[in-house]
């Protein structure tokens, strides 16, 4: 073994025992409330992985869509027509705010939707519950953000994951997450002319 690859190993045993030390302070479980926010893409896309690993260990999970609803996405698609059971998918917007043109209407689907999702929480059996979009109608007041908050924080089983997608999160959310982070935009083809593409966006 040369030098290069001795001294290497040496500074692996270190950070390994290091690390080590680190993991056997980390003890506790719990159900995390979890926020995906940023102007980039990829937030609903994590969340969809983590959604993803749950059916993929056999943990029930569900999923509301807040806003999503006019197209038809490849998520909802794989998840409704292969693991309905396992995670039941509840898609309770009608589109984009700009699309919909309708305020009023806007709010009383976005209360179906957390009525729907608070219900999904309750259950103690969903280990996951992914709100899609969320951030949006809260961002509008479409939601009372409070009511969110207290809910999540008074009603939410101690051992349930709730993640929240969506640009501009608000900062009472933020403040309760235990997990939230910002996707940033470095670049995005739309800039240059190019459309949201089928697998890649939706």
């Amino acid at each position: 073994m040369n030098e290069k690859s001795e001294k290497h190993n040496r500074r692996m045993a270190r950070l390994k025992k290091g690390r080590d030390k680190l993991m056997e302070s980390k003890t506790e479980e719990k159900g995390l409330i979890i926020v995906h926010t940023g102007d980039g893409k990829g937030k609903s896309s994590s969340a969809f992985g983590m959604i993803m690993r749950h059916i993929a260990w056999g943990m029930p999970c569900a999923v509301v869509q807040f806003i999503k609803g006019a197209i038809e996405s490849g998520e909802r698609k794989f998840i409704t027509e292969h693991f309905a059971e396992e995670c039941p998918f509840f898609t309770m917007g009608e589109g984009f705010t700009w699309e919909t043109q309708d305020r009023d209407r806007d709010i009383e689907k976005a209360e179906e939707a957390w009525e729907k999702a608070k219900e999904l929480i309750r259950d103690s059996g969903n280990r996951m519950v992914l709100l899609d979009e969320i951030n949006i109608a809260l961002r509008y007041d479409y939601l009372d953000i409070q009511k969110v908050v207290r809910f999540l924080l008074d009603e939410k089983p101690f051992m349930t994951h709730v993640v929240l997608t969506g640009r501009n999160a608000l900062p009472e959310l933020l403040e309760i997450a235990d997990l939230a982070t910002e996707m940033k935009e470095l670049a995005h083809p739309f800039k240059d002319g190019v459309m949201a593409q089928k697998g890649v966006e939706y």
